[in-house]
């Protein structure tokens, strides 16, 4: 099996990996375009997303008091139910989550 075209892609280095990988791990990707910055995420599927966005935000935005105040986002859409499984949110090796501000802010 080939590695997803986005395991490629520039992104920190090292890769997190979360959760206990079984055989059936993927690696996805978590864009914070508020820092301009990335992080490849290695995971089960079975992995739920609310933890994949607290590690994702230590990662990109340590100063975030809340995760509450940021949503993620897959293919445009918010996940909305953060306790189910990457899988059942649609995540597939070699998504591309976006990791965004629950409410606009004025640009600085």
């Amino acid at each position: 099996m080939t590695a997803p075209f986005t395991t490629q892609l520039r992104a920190r280095r090292g890769t997190i990996h979360l959760g206990a990988e079984d055989g059936a791990a993927i690696t996805i990707r978590v864009e914070m375009p508020a820092v301009w910055d990335t992080v490849r995420v290695r995971t089960s599927p079975a992995e739920p997303v609310e933890p994949l966005k607290k590690r994702a935000l230590e990662a990109l935005f340590p100063q975030a008091q809340f995760h509450e105040d940021f949503v993620m986002k897959l293919a445009g859409w918010e996940i909305l139910n953060e306790h189910e499984s990457l899988a059942a949110a649609g995540v597939k090796d070699g998504s591309i989550l976006l990791l965004l501000h629950r409410r606009r802010r004025p640009l600085r």
